[in-house]
């Protein structure tokens, strides 16, 4: 064996998060990210436009439904921005969670051909979404002007709040990755199971239609904090739902550490059944 050679063997054991294997495979990383960015927009006419469309006739949908027609509480605050604000980090959440969790399955090819730390794939679908998100964030900002809601001083919790949103989302989409490529129903759950999640946060609807006594149990969704957060940070209605953050960025954290181990104690067979 020549002095320059590597011997790659499988890990054993319950592992974390090889952060610096991660950073040497930064430049694969970043190429992935790029490939998933011109992949959605490439030969569109719209472009990144799409992002833009997207939340807004959702929005506009949910305001004629539930806004107009259901006459759901929105608190005091106009309804289409009231859900608007909800579907910023909502919208970040469900496509960074399908994408990371069918990252495995649609690089198959790569994950049979060549090694590299499999996290670097739910990892570049979480930033390739971060694209989109930050165009309807600006967006919303465009739309609080427009409403005249001014910028207040709680945004500087607004990390905070993100951090949390990023935990979930990568979190939740491991664990589902690492289980997608042994378990293929997954991807065919997940289509209708993230509609069905977005009626168990408070997206359409306020935290104060949830009975308090459901409220504990409601709140272990990292979202609910992230959702109440955003609309405290943005439509100054409420104080900071610290209540829900807190128990929000507990179970995101616990969720991520959760889901990495697990992934990296799947990841020794992922080339075999991919």
């Amino acid at each position: 064996m020549s002095k320059n050679s590597i011997t790659i063997r499988p890990t054993s054991g319950w592992k974390f998060i090889n952060v610096k294997e991660i950073y040497r495979y930064k430049d694969l990383l970043y190429f992935l990210v790029v490939r998933g960015i011109k992949a959605k927009y490439a030969q569109s006419v719209l472009g990144i436009g799409w992002a833009v469309i997207q939340p807004l006739v959702s929005t506009l949908i949910f305001t004629i439904v539930f806004g107009n027609l259901a006459k759901i509480d929105s608190e005091g605050v106009p309804y289409f921005i009231f859900s608007f604000t909800a579907l910023v980090p909502w919208t970040y959440f469900s496509n960074t969670l399908t994408e990371s969790a069918n990252s495995l399955i649609s690089n198959s090819n790569l994950i049979t051909k060549v090694y590299f730390p499999r996290m670097v794939l739910p990892l570049s679908a979480a930033f390739t979404k971060l694209l989109d998100f930050g165009i309807t964030f600006l967006l919303l900002i465009i739309i609080l002007i427009v409403y005249g809601f001014g910028i207040s001083w709680l945004i500087i919790f607004l990390p905070i709040l993100i951090l949390i949103l990023l935990l979930t989302s990568l979190g939740l989409g491991m664990w589902l990755a690492a289980m997608a490529v042994q378990y293929r129903d997954v991807k065919h759950a997940l289509a209708f199971s993230v509609q069905l999640l977005m009626y168990l946060a408070p997206v359409v609807y306020p935290t104060s239609n949830v009975p308090e006594r459901f409220q504990f149990w409601y709140s272990l969704n990292p979202m609910v904090g992230v959702i109440e957060g955003f609309r405290a940070v943005f439509l100054h209605h409420q104080p900071m739902p610290w209540n829900f953050i807190g128990i929000g960025a507990l179970v995101s954290v616990l969720l991520f550490i959760s889901s990495a181990f697990y992934f990296r104690n799947m990841e020794k067979n992922f080339a075999d059944v991919a």
